[in-house]
């Protein structure tokens, strides 16, 4: 029997069991009631209420912006929406770099408000302080390393991290901190996936890629970019399951052809 239809309801726990089991874990975004009910629906294994909703749902160039009230919106959203996947919140920017009590605190709110199961933060040694302290809480903590979006002014690119051996090093180096001190796994961003695969070997926890390679025990990618709902976003990760926008867009431009030629409503579609 396979993990998935073993668990009714996703847990840290039955995470942790897919990877001794070498099944891969499924993790898409979600930021909204009624796409989280499609995509629990469609038994996905973990929804992560990212910040990328900056991004995606409210248009700003960086993840930067977004705030935790913000967040805790999404998350409850999300959250009212499923009855499978374990559900994940971004802790934004400026909520745990610099102060481990900042980041209790607004861990706190998001579990208490939103009702989410866990949150997530970027980043390996410099936030250590934080994530023990919220796991001190009892709030499971994903890691997030590699490409850190929080930190694009610091990169100044958004290219592939870790190419080079000194900066592979600290990564497995954090990989295994973070494993350490508690961590229920880690988002490897943009790496190579000779380095991913040697992370998710060396770990004993799950290891979620998002161009991380195929040797990660599970996979993430934005929603609306798989689906096909964005259309200028092309990394080499990115495989799109639809094409959505073309599907929405031609479905507004026959309800608006309707309307204008008195097509609709018809006699069937009144009172």
């Amino acid at each position: 029997m396979s993990v998935h239809k073993e668990f009714k309801k996703i847990t840290t726990h039955a995470l942790q069991a897919m990877k001794a089991r070498g099944e891969r874990i499924s993790m898409l975004t979600a930021y909204d009631y009624s796409m989280a009910k499609i995509l629990d629906a469609g038994g996905v294994d973990v929804l992560l209420v990212g910040d990328s909703a900056s991004n995606v749902m409210a248009g700003h160039e960086t993840t930067l912006p977004i705030t935790l009230d913000q967040m805790i919106y999404h998350a409850a959203s999300v959250v009212r929406a499923i009855e499978r996947a374990l559900v994940v919140v971004d802790l934004p920017f400026g909520h745990y770099q610099g102060s481990s009590r900042v980041a209790l605190e607004s861990t706190i709110r998001i579990m208490k408000e939103s009702g989410a199961h866990a949150v997530k933060m970027e980043g390996g040694k410099a936030v250590q302080d934080s994530i023990e302290r919220v796991l001190s809480a009892g709030v499971p903590v994903m890691g997030h390393l590699g490409l850190t979006p929080q930190s694009i002014y610091k990169f100044g690119t958004y290219t592939v991290r870790a190419k080079e051996e000194a900066e592979a090093e600290q990564l497995i180096k954090d990989a295994k901190l973070l494993q350490k001190i508690g961590c229920f796994a880690i988002v490897l961003e943009k790496i190579p996936a000779k380095l991913g695969k040697k992370v998710s070997e060396t770990l004993k926890i799950p290891t979620i890629g998002i161009g991380g390679g195929q040797h990660t025990d599970g996979q993430v990618l934005v929603t609306h970019d798989m689906l096909g709902i964005t259309k200028d976003f092309h990394p080499r990760f990115l495989r799109r399951y639809a094409n959505l926008y073309d599907v929405m867009k031609e479905a507004v431009e026959g309800y608006i052809t309707d309307v204008k030629n008195r097509d609709f409503p018809n006699e069937k579609e009144q009172y």
